[in-house]
């Protein structure tokens, strides 16, 4: 599960990074955050033609752009779905309609600096069993300090209540790919996000992969992660700030997981 994450890299910092030839203005100009929650906007990185005049298409470019985080399926009969499709199993993705096309022709890579997890901890001694469980918040990240490109798939949803010429009649959605969770993370939680190294991201966004090599991509190699507990504070939407990354001074974690590097 990957539900929360923090983007806080200047856009063109992200498009040196990646190689991204084109930056997309609605992606440039979105403000940094240190707390992305599910539905919004994010950006994705992508390969697709060039729209030319004339509704031609020109070369493959890599681009930056926004979409909003839950894949909407072109299916869907309203937006509201994508909000329960934050994330994509890699043991479904060929199985699900909404993500076994995508996995074929549209395939991204969510920059990110690093994601949260929370941490299931044991009732204390003498608590009712209906007790709300204790949880301590980890921030992860890669060891490395480098950018955590996150696999992820995207979708176009048309909304058929606008008009062919409204700007806003096309949505564009993404979502997280995630796994099952490395030996030094599994402590923390059972999943985690597909974060690919630098040497898959080429294959990853090349429209002539298909899904079956794309398959082979998320479940090989990933960036190694660094952890340490965090406050409770991030476990609300409201704050988003860069303090959300400090060190928790005092965590209620028993058995701290931290694996800086």
């Amino acid at each position: 599960m990957c539900g929360r994450y923090a983007s806080f890299r200047d856009a063109q910092d992200i498009a040196d990074d990646l190689a991204v030839a084109e930056i997309a203005e609605d992606a440039r100009l979105l403000s940094p955050s240190w707390n992305v929650a599910p539905t919004d906007a994010v950006r994705i990185v992508v390969e697709r033609p060039q729209r030319l005049e004339g509704g031609q298409t020109g070369e493959i470019t890599r681009s930056l752009r926004l979409a909003r985080w839950g894949l909407v399926p072109s299916w869907a009969k309203d937006p509201s779905i994508g909000a329960r499709m934050i994330n994509a199993r890699t043991e479904t993705l060929l199985e699900k309609s909404a993500f076994a096309k995508p996995l074929g022709v549209r395939r991204c890579l969510l920059p990110a600096d690093g994601y949260y997890e929370w941490r299931k901890l044991e009732l204390p001694p003498g608590a009712p069993a209906r007790a709300k469980v204790p949880k301590q918040p980890y921030w992860i990240h890669p060891d490395d300090g480098g950018v955590a490109a996150l696999a992820g798939l995207y979708e176009f949803w048309r909304d058929r209540s606008k008009a062919d010429d409204d700007p806003e009649r096309w949505l564009v959605s993404a979502t997280v790919i995630t796994t099952a969770a490395s030996q030094d993370l599994e402590r923390i939680h059972d999943r985690m996000p597909v974060v690919l190294p630098r040497t898959s991201w080429d294959a990853w966004l090349d429209p002539a992969v298909g899904a079956e090599q794309a398959m082979g991509i998320v479940t090989g190699p990933q960036v190694g992660m660094a952890t340490h507990p965090v406050g409770d504070a991030v476990g609300s939407v409201q704050n988003n700030r860069p303090s959300l990354l400090d060190v928790d001074p005092d965590p209620r974690d028993p058995d701290v997981v931290t694996t800086e590097a």
